[in-house]
C-alpha cells in the first residue's frame, strides 16, 4: 500500500512537454465551476462526454510558460458507480491519468466534503486539496489551519476564495510543485475497520494478478466489498471461474463490510480535522442559519419565492423591453437600407431579405436582452445558494404528485430550456418518477416561450402585460400540477419516494462565473438564431410568398385555412394557427411567422385578435407541444410510445385550454 504513493509521484515527476492536465473533482455546490472559470476564462469548451449526455467542460490556460488543460468533472458525492456522473469521474481519473487531481471541498462543511477525498486518494493520481469558500467558513465562525491539515493528510492543501480570485496563484503553484515531483507526496488514507481487514486482504490476494491495467487492486477490493455493480461485473469477466467463486463467497458472506468501509472513512475524516478545525462556540448562529429561518420557512419562504419570481418578471420588462424596442428600431432601419441598396433587384429577393431574413430571424434577435437578463438572474440565484432552497421549499408541494425536491431540480432547469430539464431527470432513481418528471417538463415555460410571451403581451395588453405574463406562468404551473396528480395516480399508482438533499451555505456570487454562464447561453442562442431559426424563417417566407406573392394566397395560407375550423373555437385566424405550428421547430418562430404574415405586429395584431382570442393564443403558446429538440430528447430518454403520449397529451391540453379561455374570456371582454 505504501508503494502506491511513490509510484503515483514518480509517474508524474516529469510534466508533459506540451500541456499538464489538471482535473477538478468535488461534490456539487463546492465552487468547482468558479475555479474552472477563473482559471480558463473564455478559453473553454462546453459539450457532452463522448457517448453521454452529461456536460463536459474542458479549458486551457498558460502560466509561467507552462500550458495547462483543465477538465471539470461532474459533481459527485462518491466514486461508487450508482450514476453516470460517478462513472465518468472515476473512469477519467483512472483511465486518462491526469497529471494532478484538484479535489475541491467546501471549507464550511469540511466533514461532508472530505468523504470524496478519502476515495480519490486511493486512485493513481496525485491530489491537491482546495479548501474553497474559506471566507464563508469564517463567516460561519469556522477557522481552518490549512498547514495542520496538510501535515495530517500528507498532500498539498490550499485555502481559496475562488469567487474573489484569492488563492488561485497558490493553487497553480501547488499543482506545479506536485506535478514536477518537488513535493514530498505521501498521502494518508483510510481502508477498512479491523473487523474486515482480513477478508479485504484475502480478496486482494485473489484479484491482484487479474486487475485491469491502471486500476489499483486495493481500490478494486474495497469496491467489491462495497457491492459496486460495475466493478463486480468487470472482475467476474476477468477472473478464472474458481477464483471468482472464492471472491464471490467472500463478499457474499460479508455484506456488512460496507459499514466498516464507510466507518473507516468517517473515523479518518475526524482524525484529519481534529487539530485543524476550530468550530464556533456552542449556541453561536451563523448567517446561513439566520437567513434560512425565513427562506426555508413553509409560509415566509414561499412568500419570498413568489416575490423573487415577481421581481424577475418586473426586471425583465423594466430593462428588457426598452432594449428590445431599440433593437427593433435598428432592424427597421436595416430593412429600409437593404431595400434601398437592392433597388432594381427582383421583388422576391428584396422581400426575402427584408421580410424573411430581417423581419423573421432578425426579429428573434431582439429577444437577446430578455434572455441575457434571465440568465444573469438565474446565475445569481444559483451561485448564492438560493436555488437549493427553492428545491427544499417545493419538496412538500412535489410530494402531492408523487415526486420530491430532486424532481424539482430538473424541472427548474426547464425555465432555461426543456432539453437539459429532461436530461436532468436522470438524477431521479425510480423509473416511474423519472418518467413522470419527463412528461411534466415541457409544461415548464422555457426562455423561448417566455421571450414570445414577453414580446406579445405588451402588444395585446399594454400596461397590464406584466400581470398577464405572471398569470400565464402561474396557469401553466397549475396545469402541470393537475396533470401531475392525474399521471401520478395512473403511472406511479401512489408510489412515494424519500428525498435527502444538502443545502449549501449562502455566499456572495462570482460575477465572472455568472458572466461566462450568460455568455455561453447567449452564444448558443445566437447560433440557433443564425442556423435553425434563420432557415425556418426563410422556409416560412417562401411558403408565405409563393405562388402569387400574396401571403393570403400562399401555400402557408392554404395549410392554415385547412386548420381554421379548429381555430374558430378559440377565435384564432389561420395566421395564428400557422404561427403555432411553426413554433414546433423553435418557439421563437412564432414571432418570426407572425411578423412575416402580418408585417407590423404592434399595429396589426391588436386588431386581428380580440382580447379573448389573444389570451387564448397565449395560453396555447404556453401549453403547446415543445420544440423538435425537446421532443427528440424525450424520445432519447424514454421510447416512441411515451414520446407520442407526450405530444398527443400536450396537443389535447393546449387546444382544450385555449377553447375554455376564449369562451370564458368572450364573456368578460
Amino acid at each position: 500500500m505504501a508503494g502506491k504513493s511513490e509510484n503515483k509521484a514518480t509517474r508524474n515527476a516529469t510534466p508533459a512537454a506540451d500541456s499538464l492536465t489538471i482535473t477538478l473533482a468535488g461534490q456539487p455546490n463546492v465552487g468547482k465551476s468558479t475555479i474552472f472559470n477563473v482559471l480558463t476564462g473564455l478559453s473553454q469548451h462546453v459539450g457532452n462526454w463522448p457517448g453521454k449526455t452529461v456536460e463536459q467542460k474542458v479549458g486551457k490556460f498558460t502560466h509561467a510558460g507552462q500550458n495547462y488543460t483543465v477538465v471539470d468533472l461532474p459533481g459527485t458525492y462518491s466514486l461508487t458507480a450508482n450514476s453516470e456522473e460517478e462513472r465518468i469521474a472515476r473512469n477519467f481519473i483512472i483511465q486518462e491519468e491526469p497529471d494532478v487531481v484538484v479535489v475541491v471541498v467546501d471549507a464550511a462543511v469540511l466533514e461532508r466534503s472530505l468523504y470524496l477525498l478519502a476515495e480519490i486518494l486511493l486512485l493513481p493520481a496525485p491530489v491537491v486539496l482546495a479548501l474553497n469558500m474559506i471566507d464563508v467558513a469564517e463567516q460561519e465562525g469556522i477557522q481552518i489551519e490549512s498547514a495542520v491539515l496538510e501535515a495530517a493528510l500528507g498532500i498539498p492543501v490550499v485555502p481559496l476564495n475562488a469567487a474573489r480570485g484569492r488563492g488561485i496563484r497558490e493553487l497553480i503553484a501547488a499543482v506545479e510543485t506536485l506535478s514536477t515531483g518537488q513535493y514530498n507526496y505521501h498521502p494518508r488514507y483510510p481502508t477498512i475497520l479491523p473487523a474486515h481487514q482480513e477478508v479485504l486482504a484475502e480478496i486482494l490476494a485473489l484479484i491482484q494478478d487479474d486487475a485491469p491495467p491502471l486500476y489499483p487492486p486495493n481500490w478494486i477490493a474495497l469496491k467489491l466489498l462495497e457491492g459496486d455493480e460495475e466493478l463486480t461485473a468487470l472482475m467476474e469477466q476477468r477472473l478464472p471461474p474458481e477464483k471468482w467463486e472464492q471472491v464471490y463467497q467472500h463478499f457474499y458472506a460479508h455484506e456488512d463490510a460496507i459499514l466498516d468501509i464507510a466507518g473507516a472513512r468517517y473515523e479518518w475524516i475526524e482524525r484529519m480535522i481534529r487539530a485543524a478545525v476550530i468550530r464556533p462556540k456552542v449556541g453561536q448562529v451563523g448567517l446561513t442559519a439566520h437567513l434560512d429561518k425565513v427562506l426555508t420557512h413553509p409560509l415566509w419562504g414561499t412568500v419570498v419565492l413568489l416575490a423573487v419570481l415577481g421581481f424577475v418578471f418586473w426586471l425583465t420588462y423594466a430593462l428588457g423591453s426598452p432594449l428590445q424596442a431599440w433593437l427593433d428600431g435598428l432592424l427597421g432601419l436595416l430593412g429600409d437600407y437593404v431595400a434601398t441598396l437592392l433597388h432594381g433587384a427582383p421583388v422576391w429577393l428584396v422581400a426575402l431579405l427584408t421580410d424573411g431574413v430581417i423581419g423573421g430571424a432578425g426579429m428573434v434577435l431582439t429577444f437577446l436582452p430578455i434572455l441575457l437578463i434571465f440568465f444573469a438572474v438565474l446565475g445569481i440565484l444559483e451561485d448564492t445558494g438560493y436555488m437549493a432552497r427553492v428545491a427544499f421549499l417545493t419538496d412538500r408541494f412535489m410530494h402531492s404528485m408523487g415526486l420530491h425536491g430532486k424532481s424539482f431540480i430538473p424541472l427548474l432547469l426547464g425555465f432555461g430550456c426543456n432539453v437539459p430539464s429532461i436530461l436532468g431527470a436522470r438524477i431521479i432513481e425510480t423509473k416511474r418518477a423519472r418518467l413522470l418528471t419527463i412528461l411534466l417538463a415541457p409544461l415548464i415555460p422555457c426562455t423561448a416561450r417566455m421571450a414570445v410571451i414577453t414580446v406579445l403581451t405588451p402588444i395585446f395588453f399594454g400596461a397590464a402585460a406584466g400581470w398577464v405574463a405572471w398569470g400565464l406562468v402561474v396557469f401553466s404551473l397549475l396545469v402541470l400540477v393537475g396533470l401531475g396528480l392525474l399521471l401520478h395516480r395512473f403511472i406511479l399508482k401512489g408510489e412515494q419516494v424519500a428525498f435527502i438533499m444538502e443545502l449549501p451555505l449562502y455566499h456572495l456570487p462570482n460575477f465572472q462565473t455568472i458572466g461566462l454562464y450568460v455568455w455561453q447561453n447567449a452564444v448558443a442562442f445566437l447560433k440557433k438564431a443564425g442556423t435553425i431559426i434563420l432557415g425556418v424563417s426563410i422556409i416560412i417566407w417562401i411558403f408565405s410568398y409563393f405562388p402569387t406573392g400574396d401571403p393570403t394566397e400562399s401555400y402557408l395560407a392554404l395549410t392554415g385555412r385547412w386548420l381554421e375550423p379548429l381555430g374558430v373555437w378559440m377565435g384564432l385566424p389561420w395566421q395564428a394557427l400557422t404561427a403555432l405550428l411553426t413554433s414546433f421547430i423553435a418557439k421563437e418562430n412564432t414571432i418570426a411567422t407572425l411578423s412575416i404574415l402580418y408585417g407590423d405586429l404592434e399595429t396589426v395584431l391588436p386588431t386581428a385578435l380580440t382580447p379573448a382570442a389573444a389570451l387564448a393564443f397565449l395560453v396555447m403558446q404556453m401549453l403547446f407541444i415543445p420544440c423538435v429538440a425537446v421532443v427528440a430528447t424525450i424520445k432519447q430518454e424514454t421510447n416512441t410510445k411515451w414520446t407520442l403520449v407526450s405530444v398527443g397529451m400536450l396537443l389535447f391540453i393546449s387546444w382544450v385550454a385555449g377553447v375554455l379561455v376564449y369562451q370564458l374570456g368572450h364573456l368578460v371582454f
